[in-house]
């Protein structure tokens, strides 16, 4: 069966490769834990605090991290298709060559996070905050991206196509060599 972590005190705890498939870890305390190449498939983290924390290599997919706070956490290689990080605060997180393809990231902070060579594609990003991050070289093919804050964001080099960025702020943001081909820009602020 699956174990029973939440609203555990695990801070700076050694999990790497841990096998925590299906765990359930609500409001588990994670602060700086060390989740390198840990399985978290379908694991439940709502809430959890992974403020720090080291999750390189982590496979999380279809994770529930709704709600977490994984402020400054490395996911540098994390496989997260299909979760849920909705309302999740990543901001200064570090996701290069993260996989989030089809992840739910509505109302998320992603501001000033590192997404270079992320696959987004087919992403939900609807009104998340990505002010200053760093998407270049970034995979946002039909991700959904309205009303999302993309404010003096680096998309150089992003492919954007068949993205949604109906009303989106894209003010200040570097869309060099971008790829907006059949991208929706309706009410977009260029």
């Amino acid at each position: 069966s699956a174990a029973n972590l939440n609203y555990t005190m695990l801070q700076g705890v050694d999990l790497r490769h841990a096998d925590l498939r299906h765990a359930w870890l609500t409001g588990a305390d994670l602060t700086g834990a060390d989740l390198r190449h840990a399985a978290l498939n379908v694991a439940w983290l709502n809430g959890a605090n992974l403020n720090g924390a080291n999750l390189n290599g982590a496979y999380l997919p279809g994770a529930n991290l709704y709600d977490a706070n994984l402020t400054g956490a490395d996911l540098i290689y994390a496989y997260l298709r299909y979760a849920n990080l909705q309302d999740a605060d990543l901001t200064y997180a570090n996701l290069n060559d993260a996989d989030l393809t089809y992840a739910n990231l509505q109302d998320a902070d992603l501001g000033r996070a590192a997404l270079m060579n992320a696959n987004l594609n087919g992403a939900d990003l609807r009104q998340s905050i990505l002010y200053f991050a760093d998407l270049s070289n970034t995979n946002l093919s039909g991700a959904d991206l309205s009303d999302t804050l993309l404010y003096s964001a680096d998309l150089r080099y992003a492919d954007l196509s068949d993205a949604n960025l109906n009303v989106a702020n894209l003010s200040g943001a570097d869309l060099h060599r971008a790829d907006l081909n059949n991208a929706n820009l309706t009410g977009a602020d260029l």
